[in-house]
């Protein structure tokens, strides 16, 4: 083990205790009583915290901007060293803090949400073993342990996703998951190998400096920079690889929470600003991040518009908030993208733990059509759900604020279209997510014998904790426009290299500021006008509506068209092989040669009696036929 920095060395422990807690939890599953798997599970992602706390100031205070720590020497085959290591600079650090941070209170929160379930015990087993493959994904030094930690996540995710395996509907989420994920896998791990062959190593620092000599453009670059934005699609869900995150809402709501606020998807945009240096030298790849971005964030943000299921409304909130992540990315601003990341993981677990407790109150309920009138029977949760909610919208003085405007004056310095385009998603966005809020809180309640309360101190004071990161996170970076000296983007410039561009004027900023609140001011009141004072409630299914109302309702009909363009093709594909070439050919072809076999070894083995006389006969025979042989030839 290497020791760059006193105490450093402590870093192998953020990603082990993790690993330590799926294993007790594992092993001892059926010995555990109630609510011990929960607590050791728990514990284990806080001490991981705790120590990622430590690691901050430990770099702090040592004036570097990273360190390696390598555990042991992994792969040494032919002059390829590729150590095991992991690295913790800035970038790494935020992450742990992340994954750790709301990890552990999503993790707290599962022990009453998941109080009376069965399989309790595995589920905190998984839930444990996911947040170690994260916290591996994030501190890898280079591609290969990362892509240990990426696919370790995939692998959670299709457990946890499938956790209620009983239930057919929810396996098919999970496949449809862990498909998908490996369609992206397949560009990352071509990328990886091409990295390797173009730079003999894996190693981020390594790769980085190398790359430092390459032009702008340079086609090799360009296409590695698309080979890890394939893995980066799919695992982020954007347009194309999108569909699997709203279905995996099949698992248990703090599965949702830890996927979309602390884990998983927020792989694909870490390891895009952690290759920022590469992509950097990527123009066309950048713009096609842009096209990706813009179009999630919109396409998703309209089918949010008509969904009814309160935990598919935050996720494709969550596809949508990941689309202007994919944007800042693309427009070169990659701490403006890692800070949405980080303001986004406090809403949006809030969101869905908040989503979790309207659900355990309402005895499993998730049509927002049924609910109304919570606001009274769960104050609570209602005041929290409204700090996120003010949050995702971009509210100042709400954490969604400052990072969501970053990412729009970046788009406006870009061009007043792109501007414009992002503003519209965001209005959208504020528009549907204040139709749930009004739908769940506000009105009289319409499920007939339901009996919603609050929930036990166990699921709210997590709910408390992210309530009051969710108003006051954005001010870890205050623009200059505010007196700030954004410390969150400069507490990144050494990790990240964010392309530079012209800074907007303040009076061009407070332009822009005061023109989107007053659009979110007026969407606000039209969602109120119309689901609060009007009482508007959404129409049943099956119910006729406007072409495109039921257009987005039924999300464009893209999994149809997958369905129908990849899925069937690739079953009758499937069918024709076993009924015809498997079942036809292959099994009679295989099954004869066995019988000729036997039929043969049946003919032989008459040979083979045991008399002397025979044996001495067939000895002279195959004499004389071999000096027939020599003889003729």
């Amino acid at each position: 083990m290497v020791e760059q920095i006193p105490n450093i060395n402590l870093a192998w422990l953020v990603p082990a205790f993790p690993l330590l807690g799926f294993l007790v939890t594992g092993l001892a599953n059926r010995k555990l009583k109630h609510n011990q798997a929960g607590i050791i599970a728990s514990a284990m992602v806080l001490l991981s915290f705790l120590v990622s706390v430590v690691l901050f100031f430990i770099l702090r205070a040592s004036g570097q901007n990273e360190a390696t720590v390598t555990l042991f020497n992994w792969i040494s085959i032919s002059g390829m060293n590729i150590p095991f290591a992991l690295l913790i600079d800035h970038l790494s650090l935020t992450m742990m803090l992340i994954v750790t941070g709301v990890g552990a209170l999503i993790h707290i929160y599962s022990i009453g949400y998941m109080h009376d379930d069965e399989r309790v015990n595995s589920f905190f087993a998984q839930m444990n073993l996911f947040t170690f493959s994260m916290l591996l994904l994030v501190m890898g030094a280079n591609y290969l342990v990362l892509f240990i930690g990426w696919e370790g996540v995939g692998l959670c995710s299709y457990l946890l996703i499938g956790f209620w395996f009983k239930n057919p509907e929810y396996n098919y989420a999970a496949r449809k998951a862990f498909v998908m994920n490996r369609i992206g896998d397949l560009g990352f791990i071509l990328g990886i190998i091409l990295l390797f062959f173009t730079f003999k190593t894996v190693t981020f620092s390594e790769i980085f400096v190398q790359a430092s000599g390459f032009q702008v453009g340079a086609p090799v670059i360009t296409l590695i920079t698309i080979l890890l934005l394939v893995g980066a699609v799919g695992k982020s869900a954007q347009i194309p690889l999108f569909t699997w995150l709203p279905d995996a809402m099949a698992g248990p709501t703090p599965v949702s929470a830890l996927i979309h606020a602390a884990t998983m998807v927020t792989a694909g945009i870490y390891m895009i600003a952690r290759s920022s240096i590469l992509y950097n030298l990527a123009p066309l790849t950048l713009n096609i991040i842009i096209v990706i971005g813009l179009a999630t964030a919109i396409i998703a943000a309209l089918i949010g518009l008509k969904q009814n299921d309160i935990k598919k409304v935050l996720a494709y909130s969550t596809v949508s908030q990941l689309g202007y992540m994919f944007l800042a990315l693309g427009l070169g601003a990659y701490s403006a993208g890692v800070f949405h990341v980080t303001t986004h993981s406090f809403f949006k677990a809030l969101l869905f733990l908040g989503a979790g407790s309207v659900i355990h109150a309402m005895g499993g309920e998730q049509d927002i059509r049924k609910m109304g009138g919570l606001r009274k029977k769960m104050p609570l949760t209602y005041f929290t759900f409204l700090a996120a909610t003010l949050a995702i919208s971009g509210i100042p003085p709400f954490s969604g604020f400052f990072s969501k405007d970053l990412i729009l004056s970046k788009a406006f310095e870009h061009s007043i279209i792109l501007y414009i385009l992002a503003l519209g998603g965001a209005l959208i966005t504020c528009f549907y997510m204040f139709r749930l809020l009004y739908l769940v809180f506000f009105g009289e309640q319409r499920l007939a014998g339901a009996h919603p309360h609050e929930a036990p101190k166990v699921m709210t004071i997590p709910l408390i904790i992210l309530s009051v990161l969710s108003v006051f996170g954005g001010f870890l970076n205050i623009p200059s426009l505010f007196n700030g000296d954004s410390e969150f983007i400069t507490f990144l410039q050494t990790a990240v290299v964010s392309k530079a561009s012209e800074e907007l004027s303040h009076s061009t900023e407070i332009g822009l500021i005061l023109g989107s609140l007053l659009l979110l001011g007026l969407v606000i009141f039209l969602a109120y006008r119309t689901f609060v004072s009007k009482s508007i409630i959404p129409a049943k299914d099956g119910e006729p509506m406007p072409f495109f109302s039921k257009l987005i309702a039924n999300r464009f009909y893209i999994d149809e068209m997958y369905t129908t363009v990849f899925e069937k093709p690739f079953g009758y594909l499937s069918d024709f092989f076993y009924n015809k070439v498997e079942n036809s050919l292959l099994d009679p072809v295989v099954d004869e040669i066995g019988f000729t076999t036997s039929r043969v070894g049946t003919l032989l083995r008459k040979l083979q009696q045991g008399n002397m006389s025979f044996y001495l006969f067939a000895m002279v025979a195959g004499i004389l036929l071999f000096i027939i042989f020599i003889l003729i030839v």
